[in-house]
């Protein structure tokens, strides 16, 4: 992928439902031009859960499927199994994946399901209000730990790349970063290599974003790029997991 500017062809053309500077946008724009690049639009299943992920029901145009909260890995197995002829894809944040819906991306992952799970993280619950989340950051705050995250209280973030990266059927697992662009170039193309992956039969795929939340975190859209570079970029590493050959 060389290009990411300019609107996906597989997106439709409105604004989307995010706050100002939330980097879902970009998220979704790499998606689609992975989905553009492999001419596979009309072959392409999305799960979305509950949370800032379901608004890509406005701008994704292609079959959508929606599921409930946490179990979006568990409706793109039922899918991918009746339909293994399509690409099946989960669009999740980091409430929805990695507290509700932990059982689900572990057991999917762990079975080597061929699907592909994109996993946005932005340290915190968007949709609902802000409160803390699995990822959240020691110290951060947010309404349900206005005094920061504690480690005796509420234990360390959790970091889902490492995790599913030690179980023995994942295909493909890596951490991207959307801050800027270098970072974003990289995404989409390990996004890219995910799809292809799945079009091969090489089983799951794990691709984690690391994203921003102004309005949750109380900063400018710019504040919050800083904040990324200096917190969460120092805590959730950026690279490869685990590839395997052939991806």
């Amino acid at each position: 992928m060389e290009k990411v500017y300019g609107r996906a062809k597989c997106l439709i053309e409105k604004p989307t439902g995010y706050c100002p500077g939330c980097l879902h946008g970009v998220a979704m724009q790499l998606i689609g031009k992975a989905i553009d690049d492999l001419k596979i639009q009309e072959n392409v299943i999305g799960v979305l859960p509950v949370g800032c992920s379901t608004m890509a029901t406005r701008n994704f145009d292609f079959d959508l499927v929606a599921s409930a909260h946490g179990r979006a890995p568990a409706v793109a197995t039922g899918i991918k199994r009746c339909r293994p002829d399509k690409i099946v894809f989960t669009y999740q944040g980091d409430g929805d994946l990695a507290a509700i819906g932990l059982s689900e991306i572990i057991h999917c992952a762990n079975r080597g399901e061929n699907v592909v799970v994109i996993f946005v993280n932005n340290g915190i619950y968007g949709m609902t209000g802000g409160q803390m989340a699995p990822t959240t950051l020691l110290g951060q705050k947010s309404t349900t730990t206005p005094g920061g995250r504690k480690l005796s209280r509420d234990g360390a973030p959790m970091k889902m790349c490492e995790l599913i990266a030690q179980l023995d059927a994942p295909a493909y697992v890596a951490r991207f970063s959307l801050d800027n662009p270098v970072e974003i170039m990289k995404a989409g193309k390990g996004i890219k290599r995910a799809f292809m992956a799945q079009q091969n039969e090489k089983g799951f795929c794990f691709i984690e974003l690391l994203s921003n939340c102004p309005t949750n975190w109380g900063m400018t859209p710019e504040q919050s790029l800083k904040w990324m570079r200096e917190n969460s970029k120092q805590i959730f590493k950026l690279g490869e997991y685990k590839a395997e050959e052939g991806i």
